[in-house]
């Protein structure tokens, strides 16, 4: 399975401390060189993110190679979410792990399977990989996550809370 990471749902994770869901359920994961520096080369000094991620020998850095393509879309997104796009493109990536909307929405158009932040840890619980969403869900929100309460509520009823 191809996996590729976009920033959020890496720092979004590690600041709960559960990165490892990732490797858990998905193996190996692949992120672009603008995501691995956003989230360790130019990430805060106290970031979980930055000590996690580069720790994480199952995270492979992958350089894209359609800068072409990074360009033209550039004017629709930031680089992190970009790369993360067109190197899903490339590696003809199983699922896409990312929060942002518009990102989202060109995943969409181009037939590219994703899932966010919240979607990982539903899925984590179905996995029984973790028995509860609502506290990690909590952990989030304390971090500085921003998600909205008509997702909350939908993914709680989702997983049985």
């Amino acid at each position: 399975m191809i996996v590729v990471s976009d920033t959020t749902p890496l720092i979004g994770l590690a600041s709960i401390d559960r990165l490892e869901l990732l490797y858990a359920l998905f193996g190996e994961v692949y992120i672009p060189q603008a995501v691995f520096d956003e989230t360790v080369t130019f990430g805060r000094e106290t970031s979980k993110a930055k000590q996690k991620v580069s720790d994480a020998n199952w995270i492979h850095v992958i350089k894209v190679k359609d800068h072409l393509a990074v360009n033209v879309l550039l004017d629709e997104m930031d680089l992190g979410e970009v790369e993360t796009i067109i190197l899903a493109s490339e590696l003809n990536a199983d699922w896409v792990l990312m929060d942002e909307k518009k990102g989202r929405r060109k995943l969409t158009q181009l037939n590219i399977p994703k899932i966010g932040t919240i979607g990982i840890l539903l899925k984590a619980k179905q996995f029984g990989l973790i028995s509860i969403i609502k506290p990690e869900i909590e952990k989030l929100q304390k971090s500085g996550f921003s998600i909205s309460s008509f997702v909350v509520e939908e993914v709680l009823k989702m997983a049985g809370e």
